[in-house]
């Protein structure tokens, strides 16, 4: 199976703190580099991480609210200055490429070629994976997204041995295609298994809709905000008021959604240093859960 590493830039909310940046996720696959919104201090993020900001190809902003994509036009400043070569595609909610295109005028972006994108549905369709973005309910367009892995045929090595085939006849048995040996007919069914594609989620600012729902369910992985717990300092007015998911929200529907993982983030300045807080409140819930830290790498 291939290989899905991210890396959490920053995991903070509209206020930034000492241990938490703004929002920015790095989603490495194949020869994929995504990288999913760009709050104030990415760029500088990207290299405490040790990751290459010249291999990013293609940037996918949740919506335009500060601490999503204030970083863009640094990000896109470093690169046009290190030799980036290829065309930048910039992803964004309908309704938001003018204030993208706009503030990347302002602040004086040129020499690097980028194309910003409305996108709402499946927008990156290739033979190994699809992403899709839907619309989520906050005070601006904002979409939620999703990463599904294709499913592939495999090939069963012991039942393939007694065959004595391979090269170029294994490959049209992982195309689905029958062959001839020796013959014989190789049925493909007969010495592959199928391994199911991988689905991670990415749902930021938004209040309880049905396109969580659709975005978390059955996910591998699901990351999501949690801004808010109900219980304290008023935790779920404010949610209501700035349409936030709570610490309890997500839970909830990772939850209902038969999640497998889950993992916190988008976390106020409210609970600095207060993960384990967090942590015992969501694991009331949801068993597989982790508040997500900025630098935290996982790999599936």
């Amino acid at each position: 199976m291939e290989s899905i590493e991210i890396t959490f830039l920053g995991t903070g909310s509209a206020v930034p703190t000492l241990s938490r940046n703004h929002n920015s996720i790095y989603f490495k696959y194949k020869e994929r580099n995504i990288l999913i919104d760009c709050g104030e201090g990415t760029q500088r993020q990207i290299r405490k991480a040790k990751l290459n900001a010249c291999k990013i190809t293609d940037i996918i902003i949740t919506h335009t609210h500060a601490d999503h994509m204030l970083g863009l036009s640094g990000l896109l400043h470093t690169l046009s200055k290190s030799a980036y070569e290829r065309e930048l595609f910039i992803y964004c909610p309908k309704g938001s490429a003018k204030i993208i295109k706009e503030f990347l005028e302002v602040t004086g972006v040129h020499g690097i070629d980028y194309n910003i994108k409305e996108v709402r549905g499946k927008f990156i369709d290739n033979d190994y994976f699809s992403i899709t973005g839907l619309a989520l309910d906050h005070d601006v367009p904002c979409n939620g997204y999703m990463f599904e892995e294709k499913d592939r045929l495999r090939i069963d090595k012991k039942k393939l041995a007694k065959y004595g085939v391979s090269g170029e006849v294994v490959r049209k048995l992982v195309d689905g295609k029958n062959i001839k040996h020796n013959g014989k007919t190789i049925k493909y069914k007969d010495v592959t298994f199928k391994e199911k594609g991988r689905k991670i989620s990415f749902v930021f600012d938004t209040k309880l809709c049905l396109n969580v729902g659709k975005l978390v369910k059955n996910a591998d992985l699901a990351i999501t905000e949690g801004v808010f717990l109900r219980g304290t300092d008023k935790g779920e007015e404010m949610s209501k008021k700035y349409k936030h998911l709570t610490l309890e929200d997500a839970a909830e529907s990772a939850k209902k959604g038969k999640v497998k993982e889950l993992i916190i983030s988008h976390i106020s300045q409210r609970y600095e240093f207060k993960e384990k807080l967090l942590l015992k409140e969501v694991k009331k819930i949801f068993k597989n859960v982790k508040i997500a830290k900025d630098l935290m790498r996982v790999n599936l």
